[in-house]
């Protein structure tokens, strides 16, 4: 009888903190100051993704690099994140989300200095290994921290800005790259880590992770914080404390949790949605543009530039239709959309290759390769980790959101490696490739992943398990 009289007053509260979203669905300055602080370190990721293409022909010069040596330098940055992804669940549950985020600074700081004043490719594969490190840290944390703090009506695009900020980043080294000396450049990618290091300081944690550990009063502290000095946060902090205790309950939280019956769709929706970011060959597309470029037949200077002013407004399409929209739909649009502009583009190489309009092709290759990046901009680049840091419950959100992230960082390493040798060996043949996993990944999508939008996470990860 005391147990249905508890659970009955629970339920209770969560009826309340439902209510209280429909009356006061406010979005803080706490909450977009700690979004943004979260989101410095996704611009330096961003800076990390770009800098292979804009700084490779400065540093191949300067330091002698073989097209081998140079292909292992860009493919660390996925080998550290791999290594970083491997750890960044436990370190986020056993350190909380913000000292996480002071390690991911740490990290980076320390990997862009190394390049910045490298004298040999010892310290600037180095440097590239510790950038990595915390950039696999970031890739889980950023999204997780900014998920488990926003109101659910605007957690798709808070979320979402973690990729804004990661275009952001890129465009910046695609834009001056060229122009700037890459070990000042180096520097400059530095520079949101130190502002994020200090910013750390203002923000709160995350209620949930305080939940996780127990510590109810916390709970409240971090949620009055987020949600306003006189807003009542009895309702979802109940709602919080309720789910997590339940599912600590449910499960005693070891790694093979994941692997139960009722865990497996939410695992195969992450993992599949990773293989599909990585497969499609962004990542070899992102380092290596101006050998995409050059193959083309197009200007290096100029097509950096416009592409670096082009991903920041696509980005901001998915920030701003996330929570309209659907994740779903950005995904097939975003799936199709690279799928095609793939397909073009072995296309247009395959005429340059029977010397069919070649000046023509060049162009359209460009095209091609803006509509492919933005496609990827507005769905499969950012909304993976989205739907990551949404879809996994807090008792198996370490070893799940490891194996995905780990997912993520392994296959990007052996696509950012073998892009160079793949392209070498048929441009055409690589896009062709590239293509085909698109048209894969729409067929994934369409019967798998499921909508997510306008659920707190309690109720989404509720009905993905079928936990009452």
């Amino acid at each position: 009888m005391v147990e249905e009289d508890r659970r009955s007053m629970e339920e209770g509260l969560i009826q309340q903190r439902h209510q209280n979203d429909i009356d006061d669905p406010r979005v803080t300055t706490c909450v977009i100051l700690s979004t943004f602080v979260a989101v410095c370190s996704s611009f330096s990721f961003g800076c990390a993704g770009g800098y292979t293409s804009g700084a490779e022909s400065q540093i191949m010069k300067e330091l002698d690099l073989s097209i081998a040596e140079f292909s292992a330098f860009g493919s660390f940055l996925n080998l550290g994140a791999a290594l970083g992804a491997f750890c960044s669940g436990q370190l986020a549950i056993t350190l909380g989300r913000r000292r996480t985020l002071w390690a991911c600074d740490l990290l980076c700081i320390f990997g862009w200095l190394s390049i910045a004043f490298a004298k040999d490719v010892l310290w600037l594969d180095a440097g590239r290994i510790s950038l990595g490190i915390g950039v696999g840290l970031i890739s889980y944390v950023v999204p997780v921290y900014i998920a488990e703090i926003t109101p659910k009506h605007v957690r798709g695009a808070f979320t979402s800005s973690n990729q804004l900020f990661q275009n952001c980043g890129l465009s910046l080294i695609y834009f001056f790259g060229t122009v700037i000396n890459w070990r000042f450049l180096a520097i400059i990618g530095a520079l949101p880590c130190v502002i994020q290091a200090i910013g750390i300081y203002f923000i709160p944690e995350s209620p949930r992770w305080l939940a996780k550990i127990g510590s109810g009063k916390d709970v409240e502290h971090s949620l009055h914080q987020l949600r306003g000095r006189g807003a009542d946060v009895s309702g979802e902090s109940a709602e919080i404390q309720v789910m997590t205790k339940r599912l600590e309950e449910d499960s005693k939280s070891s790694f093979y949790d994941m692997f139960q019956k009722k865990y497996r769709r939410t695992l195969v929706i992450g993992i599949g949605l990773m293989l599909i970011q990585q497969l499609s060959g962004a990542a070899g597309v992102t380092y290596y543009s101006n050998t995409i470029f050059r193959k083309a037949g197009f200007s290096e200077t100029l097509g950096s530039m416009i592409f670096g002013v082009f991903v920041i407004p696509k980005a901001l399409l998915a920030v701003i239709f996330v929570d309209k929209w659907g994740r779903r739909p950005l995904l097939l649009v975003s799936a199709a959309g690279m799928s095609i502009g793939s397909l073009l583009i072995g296309v247009c190489f395959t005429l340059q290759g029977m010397d069919i309009l070649p000046e023509l092709t060049a162009v359209v290759i460009f095209i091609c390769i803006l509509v492919y990046f933005g496609c990827f901009a507005i769905g499969v680049g950012g909304l993976p980790w989205v739907i990551m840091s949404e879809i996994f419950p807090i008792n198996i959100k370490v070893s799940a959101g490891t194996i995905v992230a780990l997912t993520s960082w392994t296959t990007g390493w052996f696509v950012s490696y073998a892009f160079n040798f793949m392209f070498e060996w048929s441009a055409q043949g690589t896009f062709y490739i590239f293509g085909v996993v698109g048209g894969a990944s729409l067929v994934f999508i369409w019967f798998l992943v499921p909508e997510t939008k306008g659920q707190s996470l309690e109720e989404l990860q509720a009905s993905l398990t079928g936990t009452t």
